[in-house]
């Protein structure tokens, strides 16, 4: 059990800080290639935030740890708007442009619906992942078509753009190593404490891997919102849940077939619509998430986890 939870905190922090050098590499290797920060933004560096996510799930699902694979991704978009966004909205209320709201919570609500619509057959398969990768080519060319519109100049840094090619590289490929060996201790522990324990592969990969995986979501949302960087703050969480849909599950489902446990037809895909949804009618009428409202977003996740625990021990049946 302590070799367990050991092989996660090690797993967690060889993730989070994998994530982190991989897109400083990344990045210096593109603006080295002289490639617009735009898509360096919407490209790899969404990449690269996702990558922790996109092992784990790959990984889980190669294993036959579907349950994992998918809760992964349910159990971080959850966290992302209920826990991240809340506690953002927490720390200073998080507004942003009705414009910009607009235009990526539009594609977050037909990826996410799409995506219901997908794992209510029980299964996700090849073409399902095709057609999320298609959706996510489309949400990249929908964005740097619109983006053209908008006046940001803001240059990405990175403070490795002036060192050699060589450190460069080899940076961005240690951080690639250790999500990969993050990704494996992750697993490892997670899937000995269920055994442990007694608890689903499901709650595990909805709570323990979906929070672990979201912590650089949940890291940069919180400093953006302390320095007022509300935009940041939104579209962080906003992003992030798209790509962890069309690039984790589409990826994922073109490689391997994806079961889908009831319990994530039945329960966990209401609360997802409801978390992605809520948003609308936040900003709709006051255009900013408040203080209040990020309570309760926490408090709702604190619900959801307790829910967990009831599933988890049998006391709330679903059928």
């Amino acid at each position: 059990m302590i070799l367990a939870i050991g092989a996660i905190i090690i797993g967690l922090i060889l993730l989070i800080g994998g994530a982190e050098y991989f897109v400083r590499g990344a990045v210096a290797i593109a603006a080295k290639l002289k490639i617009p920060t735009l898509i360096i933004g919407l490209t790899i560096v969404a990449l690269g935030t996702s990558v922790p996510e996109l092992v784990v799930s790959l990984k889980s699902a190669l294993n036959g740890n579907a349950g994992i694979s998918v809760g992964n991704v349910i159990g971080s978009n959850i966290a992302n708007v209920l826990l991240v966004l809340g506690a953002s909205a927490l720390i200073f209320p998080v507004a942003c442009s009705g414009k910009a709201f607009y235009r990526d919570f539009s594609f977050l609500s037909m990826v996410t619906l799409v995506f219901a619509f997908f794992i209510v057959n029980g299964k996700l398969v090849n073409w399902n992942g095709w057609v999320m990768l298609a959706m996510l080519a489309l949400f990249i060319f929908y964005n740097y078509h619109n983006s053209k519109e908008d006046d940001n100049d803001d240059e990405i840094p990175s403070q490795l753009v002036n060192k050699g090619w060589l450190k460069v590289a080899l940076i961005a490929i240690a951080g690639l190593v250790a999500i990969v060996y993050g990704a494996d201790l992750l697993i490892y522990g997670a899937v000995e404490i269920a055994k442990y324990c007694g608890m689903s592969e499901e709650m595990i990969g909805l709570t323990i891997i979906a929070v672990g995986t979201s912590m650089p979501e949940l890291a940069t949302s919180c400093m953006a919102a302390f320095r007022k960087q509300n935009g940041i703050a939104l579209g962080n969480v906003i992003g992030s849940n798209i790509w962890n849909i069309v690039f984790i599950m589409g990826a994922t489902s073109t490689i391997t077939d994806v079961k889908i446990a009831d319990q994530f037809i039945l329960f966990d895909m209401w609360i997802l619509l409801f978390s992605s949804f809520m948003l609308l009618p936040i900003m709709m009428f006051k255009n900013k998430v408040t203080r209040t409202e990020g309570a309760f977003m926490v408090i709702c996740y604190g619900f959801y986890v307790y829910a967990q625990i009831l599933i988890a021990q049998g006391q709330w049946m679903l059928h």
